[in-house]
């Protein structure tokens, strides 16, 4: 489990007071960044092999409040993997000093070749480092299925 502490800032709180759910979204992002580059995936590492990040979903449940000042501890764990790479998974839990969790967030991912901007494999190199990755206790093998689980698909809008 990797995990990355942050303190609440004044620009982390909504109007009432409280860490904003934007906020946890970045810190939650922030933290994945910081997996991927402790685990060989700088960003001039991604950039060299042309590929990048996105999200298809991200699921967050709150649980408690917390504060400007407090610190907030954010435990990232790889749930997910396609054979090739493309698709990840992670899960999120965020924590107060005592250990209460905060939330829980899953999203799941995929990497995009930033030219031509489509889904794609990971490069081999990236894809070895990705199996090296430590895996959550119920990590899976993702499939094209996994990003279609929820059965939401787009709808253009009626002009």
């Amino acid at each position: 489990m990797y995990k990355k502490q942050f303190e609440i800032r004044w620009s982390d709180v909504d109007a009432n007071g409280h860490l904003a759910n934007s906020a946890y979204t970045n810190f939650m992002s922030h933290a994945r960044m910081s997996f991927f580059e402790e685990h060989g995936f700088s960003m001039p590492e991604i950039k060299k092999h042309g590929v990048g990040p996105v999200v298809f979903y991200e699921h967050t449940y709150y649980f408690k409040e917390s504060f400007i000042g407090e610190p907030i501890t954010v435990a990232t764990e790889i749930s997910g993997l396609s054979e090739d790479g493309m698709l990840f998974k992670f899960e999120h839990n965020l924590y107060n000093k005592k250990g209460d969790n905060l939330a829980f967030s899953e999203i799941l991912g995929a990497w995009i070749d930033t030219t031509e901007r489509k889904l794609t494999r990971l490069p081999n190199p990236l894809l070895e480092l990705a199996q090296k990755f430590p895996k959550s206790k119920d990590f899976k093998i993702l499939t094209k299925e996994d990003t279609r689980k929820h059965g939401i698909r787009p709808k253009p809008l009626d002009m």
